[in-house]
């Protein structure tokens, strides 16, 4: 835990938080081994990073006096189309992707995913958030990502995908669509807002990736080495990143 993340509920003055969750606590306590007077990096979710001076600590609480003053790091402008992984793989997923930025994730139903997946409890709001959560103290970020579960995935591509590729905004984004024996590398440092898909494990069927295709995406590939999902993930987003 790099960063203390604070909600609206921690806050007791704009200057003073307290923290009582057991998760945070016990980190302090037995990572940290923190004491009253030692300082630390503390951000308020959705808002500024600072430094905060202990002042109290105890078993059920931890108080803080703060000094909040700079901006979270710039975002990835990549919005993640990832098919559902295994559900242990979720869970690492996601907390990677928000360590790297990435503020639009899009869980996404493919042939090859095992419907069994969506029933999982790491696929409950209050989960999913606490995988978000990890990244953000990760990365000492404070900017929360947004996720949607997409179940279907024709009505994805045909109703909603066209709206993602043609914005209401000027820059049009990128579509790339990630698949072994696509004929092109990925590219390195996009300049461009970009929408990355990436399959599951054996990848994406030839009519899904017909779909990416005929919506404006471009196929890439991370060469010759079949990779796991959250390698190929972390991979991706660091070369377009």
């Amino acid at each position: 835990m790099n960063l203390i993340l604070l909600g609206a509920d921690d806050l007791l003055a704009s200057d003073h938080a307290r923290v009582t969750d057991p998760r945070r606590l016990r980190h302090l306590r037995e990572v940290h081994r923190a004491a009253v007077g030692d300082e630390m990096t503390l951000g308020i979710e959705g808002g500024l990073i600072g430094r905060g001076r202990l002042e109290r600590l105890d078993a059920e609480v931890a108080e803080f006096s703060l000094r909040l003053e700079r901006q979270p790091p710039a975002p990835l402008d990549v919005h993640l189309l990832l098919a559902l992984p295994r559900p242990r793989m979720l869970a690492r997923s996601l907390e990677h992707v928000t360590a790297l930025g990435v503020k639009h994730i899009t869980l996404l139903h493919t042939r090859r995913v095992e419907k069994s997946y969506w029933q999982s409890p790491e696929l409950k709001e209050d989960k999913i958030r606490q995988h978000l959560v990890l990244g953000l103290e990760q990365a000492r970020d404070t900017i929360m990502p947004t996720v949607t579960q997409e179940t279907l995935f024709k009505p994805f591509v045909e109703d909603r995908l066209p709206g993602l590729m043609a914005p209401e905004s000027a820059v049009k984004p990128r579509g790339i669509i990630a698949h072994p024996g696509m004929p092109q590398e990925c590219p390195r440092a996009v300049s461009e807002p970009v929408i990355l898909a990436i399959g599951p494990e054996g990848g994406f069927v030839d009519y899904e990736v017909e779909q990416f295709m005929k919506a404006g995406f471009e196929g890439v590939h991370l060469g010759e080495r079949i990779l796991r999902v959250e390698t190929a993930v972390t991979a991706l987003l660091a070369r377009l990143g």
